[in-house]
C-alpha cells in the first residue's frame, strides 16, 4: 500500500446519490480512463465522469456499445491506466466474452454493475439483484472474480475504491454490485482528505503471466515500457506465448487463475455481524436488502426473538467459512431475485435455509423479512 494519495475532491460531507459517489470514488482511486455506453440505471456514473475525468487529466470515451466499452478498458489498462466501465444487466451480457479475456490476461479493471429487473430489457429503472450468478459464471471456463456489494451511498464510495485496490493486488476484474435503488438513493457521503491506493507491481524482465506458486500474482508491465509484451486470450505460458496443446501449461494457468483469489480469500472477504451471539435464527443478506434485514432483526429482537444478521460485503469469493461458522438452527436469505445467493448458502450449511424473494421490481421492506423471522 502506497502512502495516502490526496483526494482530488475537497474533503467533507457531500449529499450524493450512489452513482455520483461511485464516479468520485473511481477518480479518488486513480481511475483515469472510462469507456462506456449509456444504460439505465447506471448512466449517471458515465455522465459525471464525462466532465470530471478531463478535469483531473483523465480520458472519457462513449463507445458504440458495451462490447467496445470493455475492450477499450482492457486496452487502457495495458497502456498503463487504471480503468473502469459501468453498465447494467443487458450490457453486462454483452461484455462477458471480453471479461473472460480480461480474466485470462489478468487485466485489473473495475466493472460497476447497477442491476435492474430482467430478463432482457426488463424494467430499465427498477431495482433487482439478478446478476449475482452472471458475474460469477457468465464467461467460459474455470476462473475466479471478485464482487463487492455495498448497502449505502457511503459504501458505494468506499467499496469502489477497494475494488480498484483489489483489482491491482490480484490482477483480476472486480465487480461493484449496485442496483437501481442504491444508485439513485441520496445520502450523506464523507469524502476523506487522502485515499490508500495500491500501486501496480512492476519487475523488469520478469514473466508477466506466471510465478513460482499457484497462489502468486505476477508483476504487470505496460505496453511502451520495453518489455516485449505478448497478450493472448488463448492458453499461454508465463511469458505470454500461445501454448494451446500443452496440458501442463493449461493446468498451471487455470489453477493459478483460481488459486490467486481463493488462497487469499481471508484477505478479500469482508462481512459484518449484528447480534449473532447466541442467535437461533440468522438472516444472511447483502446490498440494499441488508438494510431492510437489519431493521427487521431489530424489530424482532424488540419482541424477544433471538435473531441476528450476517451482512455480506463480499459476494465472490463466497464467504463460505463465515456461513459455516454460524451456530443457528435456521438461516433466512432475502434477495431481490428468485434465489441466487441462497443456493450458495444451502451448499455450505446443513441447517434449514429459508429464502425470501421479491421479483416485482420494488425494494424489499423490513416487513417481508420480519414475517419470515416470526414464522417458527
Amino acid at each position: 500500500m502506497s502512502p495516502k494519495t490526496k483526494n482530488p475532491l475537497p474533503p467533507g460531507n457531500y449529499f450524493f446519490e450512489g452513482n455520483q459517489a461511485c464516479a468520485e470514488a473511481a477518480i479518488a482511486a486513480g481511475c483515469r480512463f472510462f469507456a462506456g455506453y449509456p444504460i439505465s440505471p447506471s448512466s449517471e456514473i458515465m455522465e459525471r465522469l464525462s466532465w470530471r475525468l478531463p478535469e483531473v487529466g483523465g480520458v472519457f470515451i462513449q463507445m458504440e456499445d458495451e462490447i467496445a466499452s470493455i475492450s477499450a478498458v482492457i486496452g487502457a489498462v495495458w497502456a498503463g491506466a487504471r480503468a473502469m466501465t459501468a453498465t447494467s444487466g443487458p450490457g453486462l451480457s454483452l461484455m462477458l466474452e471480453n471479461i473472460g479475456y480480461a480474466i485470462i490476461t489478468e487485466t485489473p479493471c473495475v466493472i460497476v454493475d447497477v442491476q435492474r429487473a430482467g430478463p432482457s430489457t426488463g424494467q430499465a429503472t427498477r431495482p433487482y439483484d439478478g446478476d449475482i450468478m452472471q458475474v460469477k459464471w457468465g464467461s467460459s471456463g474455470d476462473y475466479q472474480i471478485i464482487a463487492l456489494a455495498p448497502w449505502s451511498v457511503q459504501e458505494v464510495y468506499d467499496l469502489t475504491i477497494r475494488a480498484f485496490n483489489l483489482a491491482e493486488l490480484y490482477r483480476v476484474p472486480v465487480f461493484v454490485m449496485s442496483d437501481a435503488a442504491l444508485a439513485h438513493l441520496r445520502e450523506d457521503c464523507r469524502i476523506p482528505e487522502g485515499v490508500d491506493i495500491v500501486g501496480r507491481k512492476k519487475a523488469i524482465g520478469a514473466p508477466h503471466f506466471g510465478t513460482e506458486g499457484p497462489a502468486g500474482v505476477p508483476p504487470m508491465a505496460s505496453f511502451g515500457e520495453g518489455e516485449g509484451l505478448i497478450l493472448t486470450g488463448s492458453t499461454h505460458d508465463k511469458f505470454g506465448y500461445r501454448k494451446t496443446q500443452d496440458p501442463n501449461i493449461q493446468k498451471c494457468l487455470v489453477d493459478r487463475l483460481n488459486e490467486k483469489v481463493l488462497s487469499n480469500a481471508k484477505e478479500i472477504i469482508q462481512t459484518e455481524e449484528h447480534f449473532l451471539k447466541g442467535a437461533e435464527t440468522v438472516v444472511v443478506a447483502y446490498g440494499l436488502v441488508a438494510r431492510a434485514a437489519l431493521a427487521a432483526v431489530k424489530e424482532a429482537r424488540s419482541v424477544g426473538i433471538n435473531v441476528g444478521l450476517l451482512r455480506l460485503k463480499t459476494l465472490w469469493p463466497f464467504p463460505k467459512e463465515e456461513i459455516r461458522a454460524l451456530r443457528a438452527r435456521r438461516i433466512i436469505v432475502p434477495e431481490l431475485n428468485r434465489g441466487q445467493l441462497v443456493r450458495e448458502v444451502e451448499r455450505v450449511t446443513k441447517v434449514e435455509v429459508i429464502y425470501v424473494n421479491r421479483v416485482d421490481g420494488e425494494v424489499m421492506g423490513p416487513g417481508e423479512i420480519l414475517e419470515a423471522i416470526k414464522r417458527q
